[in-house]
């Protein structure tokens, strides 16, 4: 009963942090410049063409009116009609995700071993050259935007060695196999961005852990220092790194846009970049919510890992 409360209560906080990220996100999207009607027949279109288009299709409104309508919807799973295509959002949408699903998990699978594994070496050698090596190299990467990396990767494995794709689309049909050959390239980028954080926290806990007193007490007791390190300092080294791990999911499946657009891959990033440019509310804003969805499920799993690892921690003493 107290692991359902906890969970019960990181769900009801996720469902009002969710109803926020709502408000804000239809809000902010009132506020882009352009005019739907005029950005789907053009700028030589007639005023009053243009004025006839927003009413059909209800931009005109009051913003309360458009908000219950479009939130209301969305919850019983309508996520409307996109203003651009006049086709349902859900389709668009669900594509989109699964591409980007797709790209976020190839980086995820490769930058999740490799930081904690790094964190973990640089923890095992604080202090020597080692060390400073990884600590350093995860810190440059970190700051080296995406399209830098992009371009340089693509100029090298693409286009000098000719090892991989340049480009994320493949032939219709195509197998896992080919897929992932042509995701290996853009998921580099991601994975250089992520791996700093990762070893950072990764590292900081390993130390920590190394120097708490049950690691201690387990040294004294004999135990052969590979299992102290497997059974003693790994589980609580790792509980920070899972928290920044599940607040990244957000970043790998939303902040895909530069990625996306540079090896032209159809995912939820771009699809939200073009809707923006758009005004098409509807394809905005559920875009935008989904992933909010995404990110509150990843950090309530966190959540609930967090509790699981730390045996001083129970599901109904603390948050």
């Amino acid at each position: 009963m107290s692991g359902l409360r906890f969970v019960l209560r990181r769900v009801a906080l996720s469902l009002v942090t969710l109803w926020l990220l709502s408000v804000i996100v239809f809000l902010g999207a009132q506020v882009l410049p352009g005019d739907v009607g005029r950005a789907i027949l053009g700028p030589l279109a007639d005023p009053r063409a243009v004025a006839a288009l927003d009413h059909k299709l209800g931009v005109d409104r009051p913003l309360l009116v458009q908000y219950w309508d479009w939130s209301s919807h969305f919850v019983t799973g309508d996520m409307g009609r996109s203003l651009v295509y006049r086709q349902p959002v859900g389709p668009f949408l669900a594509a989109a995700l699964a591409n980007s699903l797709k790209l976020a998990a190839i980086a995820f699978l490769l930058v999740v071993p490799l930081g904690i594994f790094g964190g973990v070496v640089a923890a095992m050698n604080v202090g020597r050259a080692l060390d400073r090596i990884i600590t350093v190299t995860g810190l440059s990467m970190t700051v080296v935007p995406e399209f830098v990396s992009s371009i340089v990767l693509i100029l090298i494995f693409g286009v000098w060695l000719e090892w991989l794709p340049v480009s994320a689309s493949w032939r219709e049909g195509a197998g896992a196999f080919t897929q992932f050959r042509h995701l290996l390239l853009p998921a580099v980028p991601l994975v250089l961005v992520l791996f700093g954080y990762i070893a950072r926290m990764a590292r900081a806990g390993t130390v920590e852990a190394l120097d708490a007193d049950y690691t201690r007490t387990a040294v004294m007791k004999g135990l052969p220092f590979r299992t102290v390190v497997w059974r003693h300092v790994l589980p609580n080294a790792l509980l920070p790194t899972i928290t920044v791990i599940a607040t990244q999911m957000g970043y790998l499946i939303g902040g895909l846009v530069v990625v996306e657009t540079v090896f032209h891959y159809q995912g939820i990033g771009s699809l939200i970049y073009n809707a923006a440019k758009a005004k098409d509310f509807p394809m905005l804003e559920s875009g935008v919510l989904m992933i909010g969805v995404v990110y509150t499920i990843a950090t309530l799993i966190a959540d609930v890992l967090y509790s699981l690892l730390n045996p001083r921690i129970r599901f109904g003493g603390r948050e």
